[in-house]
């Protein structure tokens, strides 16, 4: 990404990776956040306002369903792929918006990486409500892994890639809160599904069980990774 460049946002949410790419193409470009909350939508206009940020629009739809006035010079993407029925179609129409040589970037999770070693019981119970909750959700918890096959069905060159897992152990790894949290923003579906409930997760006290649990084995615990994947149009 830079100066100039125009780039449109998919699943934009509360706007942060639209802001960090606006910082990217400076005055001279602008950045387009699609999202189809329209919740989200407004807050990210409203910190947009706050942070004066003018080189950014927010706009309410689905990116693979809209028109656009001009072609953009990159269509990005952060964890979003894994929540459209067809990522492939999601893809093809998705280039429909880049110009020629332009660039298509997502990153995606892949939950299969989430253990610990060796096993604890709380960190390995909270990482399968996690994925089976997602997955009951109807969520591809392993499409980081797919990205590739996905670019290259949806009509673009195979695409470059990256993976990032974040390991670690001891009293201050982030991953136990990390974990934690995401069971916290998890819990009303955990609850609707019949999976787990409150009681069950007692969420203010997991991180912590997850610590004393992994440092009295002088163990690890793994974070999803994050596999992001690069392509240029034809």
């Amino acid at each position: 990404m830079g100066s100039g460049m125009r780039i449109l946002d998919v699943g934009s949410g509360a706007g942060d990776v639209t802001f960090l790419a606006a910082d990217f193409v400076g005055s001279a470009g602008r950045v387009t956040g699609v999202d189809c909350a329209e919740a989200a939508v407004q807050w990210a206009t409203t910190r947009s306002l706050a942070r004066r940020t003018e080189n950014v629009e927010f706009l309410l739809g689905d990116p693979t369903e809209m028109v656009f006035k001009a072609p953009f010079d990159a269509v990005v993407g952060r964890f979003v792929l894994m929540y459209y029925a067809d990522p492939i179609h999601a893809i093809r129409s998705l280039a429909r918006h880049l110009r020629p040589g332009g660039i298509m970037v997502f990153q995606e999770y892949d939950m299969s990486y989430v253990r610990s070693h060796p096993a604890a019981p709380t960190f390995e119970r909270a990482s399968k409500l996690m994925t089976g909750t997602l997955h009951t959700m109807g969520t591809r918890v392993q499409l980081g892994a797919d990205l590739y096959s996905v670019f290259v069905s949806g009509g673009l060159p195979g695409p470059s890639m990256r993976m990032d897992v974040l390991i670690g152990g001891g009293e201050k790894f982030p991953g136990y809160e990390i974990l934690a949290e995401t069971i916290r923003s998890l819990l009303p579906a955990m609850e609707r599904f019949g999976i787990a409930t409150a009681a069950e997760v007692n969420v203010p006290s997991l991180a912590q069980r997850m610590r004393e649990e992994i440092m009295a084995r002088n163990g690890v615990a793994f974070s999803p990774a994050l596999i992001g994947a690069w392509s240029r149009k034809s």
